[in-house]
């Protein structure tokens, strides 16, 4: 049976959880809002000078040289921003996936808990029953950790694949812009 400062503590520590998978989340957003913030700062900076490179121009064949020169740089700046998201996204991510699975843990270790507790004063004849609420248990706890291995593999194939496209973008890029 749950006493009440067992209900206190849980509640306790499912608030705590909150506010740190709540402060978590806004350090994420913190960081994407710091790189976009930079991007745009970077971004206003080269308008700026493009347009003054535009602007010395004296014939038409000296402005494609400047817009082939123009190309690679953008395509590799938009690699490395892209880079830096998918780095912002996977590292809350991956922290919001350690507290979740701290809590699965704390969670299955009271279940377990829980379910022991009753075993030991379950009526006579009832081993049957705490046996299937064993096995329950035990077969739920492998299918969490079955997704969680399946999950660490997608992303680690996402990531995989995120860095060979961003890497065949850029040389993609860079084989156009030398066959002008």
């Amino acid at each position: 049976m749950l006493t009440a400062e067992q209900i206190m503590a849980t509640n306790k520590a499912n608030i705590e959880t909150l506010f740190n998978l709540t402060q978590k989340a806004f350090e994420g957003v913190e960081k994407l809002v710091e790189l976009n913030v930079q991007a745009t700062k970077a971004a206003l900076a080269e308008t700026a000078n493009q347009a003054q490179a535009v602007m010395s121009v004296k014939d038409a064949q000296e402005l494609l040289a400047l817009q082939a020169g123009m190309i690679q740089p953008l395509a590799e700046k938009t690699a490395a921003y892209s880079r830096h998201l998918y780095d912002i996204a996977s590292t809350a991510g991956a922290d919001l996936s350690k507290t979740f699975e701290g809590q699965a843990a704390e969670a299955q270790k009271k279940i377990v808990g829980l379910v022991d507790s009753a075993s030991q004063n379950a009526p006579a004849g009832s081993e049957a029953a705490v046996a299937v609420m064993k096995s329950a248990v035990a077969a739920a706890t492998n299918a969490f950790e079955s997704v969680q291995k399946a999950v660490k593999q997608a992303s680690d194939m996402a990531e995989t694949n995120f860095n060979t496209v961003s890497a065949s973008a850029v040389n993609a890029t860079k084989a156009a812009t030398k066959k002008r």
